[in-house]
């Protein structure tokens, strides 16, 4: 039996691709977007985010199996704050009682990598902390300086992915059996980074900071098939990840360091023995 998808960022991208190997399997998909899709929606504000919730849900017939949020900007401005995160938080919290009434509920967003780097703190714990005016605010402050304004898109690549961790394993999400969580692209080949690698400059910049020793720069379907999987009814215990489809791009930058929180409290479990 078909599966119900809603899909934000569907008019382009892997929200696009995502939406059309969905439909090629005959699964129903309802997508989300400024233009150009099922629905029409302003991620960007609370009423838009509302609004997209209540259309959504009534295109979809109000039966949602799968939430797929992929709706996202890179610019250095204000709105990339309130699109990455509020977009996606409020966007699936609005739609989580119904989603719960499924008897295989699933839900997935698009991080990035970058939630790997650099970040403003100030602005990732504003966003966790839901201050959506006290976000914008220093997200206005960061983008006065090129150097802060790059920091916008990573802290709400971070607090995206921190949100699905604390999340996940709530009552609200992993109580009722829906598996929560995030895919991490590199650099994705979609109109998001058409400009960054339409020149040798650009590409030269971008491989040193997203090095992807594994096939190189990646087509939106690695990360499109990738969040199919996530919401699907074999996906049963997989939850609050990020993973990070990015060609290797995280085990250069990190080497092992994922597994140092753990050696830390073998020592100070030691230390306490005397």
């Amino acid at each position: 039996m078909a599966r119900t998808y809603i899909i934000t960022g569907a008019g382009s991208g892997i929200g696009k691709k995502t939406a059309e190997i969905l439909r090629e399997r005959g699964e129903t998909v309802v997508g989300v977007d400024l233009r150009g899709t099922d629905v029409g929606g302003d991620l960007g504000t609370p009423e838009g985010r509302q609004k997209a919730v209540q259309d959504s849900l009534a295109a979809a017939g109000g039966k949602v199996d799968a939430v797929i949020a992929c709706a996202g900007i890179s610019h250095p401005i204000p709105a990339t704050a309130a699109i990455n995160y509020f977009g996606m938080t409020e966007f699936l919290e609005g739609l989580r009682p119904v989603l719960a009434e499924s008897d295989a509920p699933r839900a997935a967003l698009v991080s990035s990598m970058s939630s790997l780097q650099p970040q403003f703190t100030p602005l990732t714990e504003a966003l966790l902390s839901n201050d959506e005016a006290k976000a914008l605010e220093i997200a206005a402050q960061l983008a006065e300086d090129p150097r802060g304004g790059s920091m916008i898109y990573s802290s709400s690549k971070r607090a995206i992915s921190r949100w699905v961790r604390a999340q996940s394993v709530t009552p609200e999400w992993a109580g009722v059996g829906i598996p929560l969580n995030a895919v991490g692209p590199g650099i994705v080949t979609t109109p998001m980074t058409a400009d960054l690698l339409s020149n040798e400059q650009g590409v030269k910049m971008v491989d040193s900071v997203v090095p992807m020793p594994l096939n190189y720069h990646q087509p939106p379907e690695s990360i499109a098939n990738l969040l199919i999987w996530l919401t699907s009814v074999e996906n049963t215990h997989c939850a609050g990840q990020t993973i990070y489809c990015d060609g290797g791009a995280d085990v250069v930058l990190r080497g092992e360091d994922a597994w140092s929180w753990a050696d830390e409290r073998v020592l100070e479990y030691f230390s306490k023995l005397g």
